[in-house]
């Protein structure tokens, strides 16, 4: 297993940076466009595994999807609904987006699907989307003997009746997502009614704001309900993606930990991403936003510690991690406790490799508690396969020695530039060790 040691920078940062694409716009695009009534153009799309792991499976199913990493856009001739190809079997690697969006995606349409992954996606929850395809008319069985509730997956599809169904909200939006995508295609409308507290709201009106720039009008009554009329056709488009704002997280955090100023061009306050939001708790914890007509500035460093709800922008609580450990009082991170639940447990494990840079952690019921260290430690760093765990303790070491990424790699799921980006930005010196 290959690893890269972070080298500390000398001074204050002064960089600016356009991450690649969102994945989650990404996606969800590719998703409205297969079933459009033409041929969609996306600009500015992410080339990484799990967007991908998307194209790949559409064309399995028969839908032509043309990618051009080199111009960041991809060509989608869409299907109407109607499916090309009417029996696959689908590797879905890691790739929860896709095989939650997939799931109820082909679930709308004809045919006989099998979707799998990985042996940590056969981990993963997806018994709720299961039963709330049910309620819609779908024949959905999870394959997974010793974790019934979990991948792989048989889809006999014949379309969806509509009606109501209900999906608990607190494990993830994805669920939910994936069944607004899906229900424009059932024969009568769809009522989706949410349990509980639902988590990632941003990432729902995501969906929404996305589905309508294909032609699907989307009812939204957060954090109850969502209407959506039956059957609707999606129209192609010319679609442009903005860049990824969970990426851009590690940017602005960077300046937050070391100094200086971090500006994310592409971003604006009015984005449709809600990890945007990041940069208010880095306001919170002493650091100056500026929020400018295509770009986000961030002014470190970060002082103070906070108790701050991150439910809906759970992606960055690595990030935040990383931040906690430079200032001067503890910070509380709340409402994430379906993060057990990702690409690894973002609660157990990161409190794990926190402790071996030094600090003193809790894990709350749905979050951790995180009381800076008076010196990082040096420190070998697991990732657990987790790009984000990657990406965001290697922030530590622009300010600390000795700080050691193991598996570097693992990046390549949603930020396959990541290490020569951030070496470009901060100036730092990242080298690789056999």
């Amino acid at each position: 297993m290959s690893r890269v040691q972070i080298q500390p920078i000398a001074g204050p940062l002064d960089g600016a940076i356009r991450p690649p694409g969102s994945k989650s716009i990404t996606n969800r695009a590719i998703v409205c466009a297969a079933f459009g009534d033409g041929t969609s153009h996306l600009e500015g799309v992410l080339d990484s595994e799990d967007t991908r792991v998307m194209m790949e499976a559409w064309r399995t199913v028969g839908v032509p999807v043309c990618h051009d990493p080199a111009t960041a856009t991809v060509e989608v001739v869409g299907c109407g609904g109607r499916l090309p190809v009417d029996r696959a079997n689908l590797f879905i690697a890691n790739s929860g987006t896709t095989i939650r969006f997939l799931t109820a995606s082909l679930a709308a349409c004809q045919g006989e699907f099998v979707l799998d992954g990985v042996e940590r996606m056969r981990q993963r929850p997806i018994g709720d989307l299961l039963r709330a395809l049910s309620e819609l008319g779908a024949d959905v069985h999870s394959l997974n003997d010793r974790a019934p509730d979990c991948p792989p997956v048989r889809v006999r599809a014949r379309g969806l009746k509509g009606g109501r169904a209900s999906v608990r909200g607190d494990i993830s939006s994805q669920f939910l997502s994936g069944l607004m995508m899906a229900a424009p295609l059932a024969a009568t409308p769809v009522d989706l009614r949410i349990e509980g507290r639902l988590v990632s709201v941003p990432y729902v009106q995501m969906t929404a704001d996305v589905m309508k720039s294909f032609g699907v009008q989307v009812g939204v009554d957060l954090p109850q309900r969502i209407e959506i009329r039956a059957p609707q056709r999606y129209r192609a488009q010319r679609y442009a993606i903005e860049p990824d704002a969970s990426a851009a997280s590690y940017f602005w955090a960077a300046a937050a930990i070391v100094g200086g100023r971090a500006r994310v061009e592409g971003l604006t306050g009015s984005s449709l991403q809600g990890d945007v939001a990041f940069c208010a708790v880095l306001e919170r914890m002493g650091c100056t936003v500026k929020y400018l007509e295509n770009a986000i500035e961030v002014v470190g460093p970060a002082c103070h510690g906070i108790d701050v709800d991150m439910a809906d922008i759970s992606d960055t609580v690595q990030t935040l991690a990383a931040v906690a450990l430079f200032v001067d009082e503890p910070t509380i991170i709340r409402g994430v406790a379906h993060n057990r639940v990702k690409e690894t447990d973002r609660i157990g494990d990161l409190a794990t490799e926190l402790r071996r840079l030094g600090a003193r952690v809790e894990e709350l019921p749905d979050g951790l508690r995180i009381e800076p260290p008076s010196q990082i430690r040096p420190a070998e760093i697991q990732t657990y396969n987790d790009h984000r765990m990657a990406m965001s303790l290697a922030l530590v070491g622009l300010r600390a020695t000795g700080i050691v990424i193991r598996d570097p790699e693992c990046t390549v799921k949603t930020y396959p530039g990541y290490w020569e980006d951030l070496q470009a930005f901060a100036g730092c010196s990242i080298q690789r060790i056999a």
